[in-house]
């Protein structure tokens, strides 16, 4: 009998000539009597003509503690992974579990880790793009009908693609490079060629671009800026429909804080006489339970100055949130936050400061931007008034100076015939609050 055939067990022990290759297989196992079965199991379910199993490949098995007669899958090697990775932050951890749910394990489960090769993984991308292009054609469909079957929905643009294949990637390198995890020689998501996933440039919202939008339904960028009419338009509707938001929304407007920044704000950090305000903390969610952290960067942890006009509207909330106190009496919650709810003085959920945004843009008619879009929104008229790159980035918290030149001056060109001498007098307001 040659190596190739079926071989033979004697006692749950396979019996191979020696210097085979089967041979050199059964030796891994030393004098491990349950290891050598199961070595001796993977060569029985070899199939005629079959090459027999690496021996590199076993030998990592073995050292990974992977049972040597099973096939690893990758559904199953990140299954693990995941459970492993102890140290990763909750936002992390909630990102690499989503990519692992939604993308790799649906597509990619069942393929054996030792088989994945950059093939499998670009097909994932495919399936991703197409998925794409059928819903903004369903979105730019003449029929209400389909238009309204993707409405809130969002394709998985350029940086998400990114972050999904940094997932795998993360993953397979520790299945290369950790001790125990040594299963695989090299990375083919490391081979995987994707789009640069860099941010879209903000683009205004000018009369020719919602007109368009109206007819259609699409926007020129997944990153829109409003003008400054379209500004004032927004602030007066917000005021008269919201007011128990409308100091937040206003305070985003003119500084561009980011909603866990907003929602993350503390009563000591509001100095209205300073006329500024001190960011160092942010109210952020993981899934929808609440997280509340130190900013994420050193040039997040910042003071911004405020405006007159921005001063008097926060002691126009102050004023307002002291009587919501009064009457909702013991119900009410000293939570030291300074934007809370007028029912009880808790603070903010930050999803519910976005849905509550969403609606207020859609009843009032203005074309859609994100509420993350307001930091656009903040920048842009920052540079129509003659304030430097390095003054809006310091005011955002951007870490980086290219950063901010490079989001923010393509649209500037469009605003260059609005000038004024300041931010707040580039909005026009149908009843301009006078200075405190």
């Amino acid at each position: 009998m040659n190596s190739r055939s079926t071989p033979p067990v004697d006692g749950g022990s396979y019996a191979a000539p020696a210097s085979t290759p089967a041979r050199t297989l059964l030796d891994l196992a030393g004098r491990d009597e349950v290891l050598r079965r199961q070595i001796a199991d993977l060569l029985q379910a070899c199939k005629p003509n079959q090459p027999l199993p690496d021996r590199d490949h076993v030998a990592r098995r073995i050292r990974a503690d992977v049972p040597a007669d099973n096939r690893l899958t990758l559904g199953d090697y990140l299954a693990d992974w995941i459970v492993g990775r102890t140290k990763l932050a909750p936002a992390t951890r909630r990102s690499y579990q989503d990519h692992i749910n939604k993308y790799w394990t649906p597509h990619l489960g069942q393929v054996a880790l030792q088989e994945l090769g950059a093939a499998h993984i670009e097909s994932v991308f495919a399936t991703i793009d197409a998925r794409n292009a059928e819903i903004l054609a369903a979105k730019a469909s003449p029929v209400q009908e389909i238009r309204d079957a993707v409405k809130g929905i969002r394709t998985v643009g350029a940086a998400s693609q990114q972050r999904i294949l940094a997932t795998l990637r993360k993953a397979l390198n520790d299945a290369r490079r950790l001790y125990h995890h040594k299963l695989v020689d090299h990375n083919p998501a490391e081979s995987v060629e994707l789009k640069s996933g860099r941010p879209p440039k903000p683009r205004l919202w000018t009369d020719a671009a919602v007109n368009r939008w109206r007819r259609t339904g699409q926007r020129p960028s997944p990153v829109m800026v409003w003008t400054p009419v379209q500004v004032g338009e927004f602030l007066d509707f917000a005021e008269a429909e919201d007011l128990e938001l409308y100091a937040l929304f206003d305070l985003a407007v003119h500084r561009g804080p980011r909603r866990g920044e907003l929602c993350g704000l503390h009563d000591y950090d509001v100095d209205l006489e300073a006329a500024a305000i001190t960011i160092t903390t942010q109210r952020t969610s993981v899934g929808y339970q609440i997280i509340e952290k130190a900013v994420k960067s050193a040039a997040g942890d910042r003071v911004v100055d405020l405006s007159d006009e921005s001063v008097t509207n926060l002691r126009k909330y102050l004023f307002r949130r002291a009587g919501w106190k009064v009457v909702a009496g013991d119900a009410w919650v000293d939570s030291g936050i300074f934007f809370v709810r007028k029912r009880d003085g808790q603070p903010w959920h930050p999803e519910t400061v976005t849905g509550r945004f969403d609606r207020l843009v859609e009843r009032s008619g203005l074309p859609p931007v994100r509420f993350h879009d307001l930091r656009h929104v903040a920048a842009t008229l920052m540079l129509a008034t003659g304030a430097t790159i390095k003054e809006i980035q310091d005011t955002l918290g951007h870490s980086s100076y290219n950063l901010t030149a490079d989001t923010y001056t393509s649209v500037l060109a469009e605003l260059k015939k609005t000038t004024a001498a300041a931010t707040t007098k580039l909005i026009p307001r149908r009843n301009r609050p006078k200075a405190a």
